[in-house]
């Protein structure tokens, strides 16, 4: 893994989790691509707002790494910084954390592609939000999958997965910190195994893409069941924006935490 050049595709808090394993595993990170913390993006006519953003500046000054900022429009776009990836001369890209698509013509320049990590058993709940759909979803499991990016959405070829257990008492600040560890031990062991990885691929015919979510879309339905409720909470908790009922006069009630029990 010496020889391993990495380029980072990262803006999350999950991002600089990666960032530091790497670094702590004396891995050769040659650059950076982050997005700024409010961003244009395909499915949204505002802005979005990276509610778990990182400043991968002030790391790359720390680290001496050259960071680079990404967006939407044609002037600054992923593919327009081809010369630049080619340039630093990547073994792999390790995209973590991101939002925008990764065209064919950027993860064909490092000779292992480009690897993403999704939380979940690809190809369930490919897209957006995977860990809270799976928690609103009632789901007893969930996972995460190492793979090679695609031309669609969490549709390349699987390098790994491992399963991961939702206890009932899992809110999403814990269930994300399960999963990340897990993704730090898939990501390092297949890094130090690069020459010699086989990949399976995915039944595309199976996948479904989830939607991301926004803070609007925490809106609880009193209608629901209990345990409806119940997950729709403890999937938005804190550090995610929350679940929340609208009262008269236009505000809302925030509910961090809940419980179930029955009458005596």
């Amino acid at each position: 893994m010496e020889d391993t050049r990495v380029i980072l595709f990262g803006c999350t808090k999950f991002s600089e989790q990666i960032f530091n394993e790497l670094i702590n595993n004396s891995v050769k990170i040659v650059g950076i691509f982050t997005i700024p913390k409010q961003f244009g993006i395909s499915y949204s006519e505002e802005k979005v707002l990276n509610v778990n953003y990182v400043d991968f500046f002030k790391l790359g000054k720390k680290h001496n790494i050259p960071v680079y900022s990404v967006e939407s429009g044609k002037k600054k776009n992923i593919a327009s910084f081809q010369s630049v990836i080619k340039s630093l001369n990547p073994s792999v890209i390790l995209v973590m954390g991101w939002y925008f698509m990764v065209p064919k013509k950027i993860r064909d320049i490092p000779v292992f592609g480009a690897w993403g990590i999704h939380a979940s058993m690809l190809p369930d709940y490919a897209g957006g939000a995977p860990l809270v759909w799976s928690i609103i979803k009632g789901d007893a499991s969930t996972g995460v999958t190492l793979f090679k990016l695609g031309s669609g959405v969490d549709d390349g070829d699987i390098i790994e997965q491992r399963e991961v257990a939702i206890e009932i008492t899992d809110t999403i600040k814990e269930l994300y910190e399960k999963v990340t560890l897990i993704s730090k031990n898939i990501l390092i062991s297949s890094l130090l195994d690069i020459e010699c990885l086989e990949t399976i691929p995915q039944e595309k015919d199976k996948i479904k893409v989830y939607p991301q979510r926004s803070p609007e879309d925490g809106l609880i339905d009193l209608s629901w069941s209990k345990e409806e409720i119940f997950n729709f909470i403890r999937a938005q908790s804190s550090p995610y924006p929350g679940a929340f009922i609208e009262l008269d006069g236009g505000e809302r009630l925030f509910i961090e935490k809940v419980r179930i029990e029955r009458k005596k």
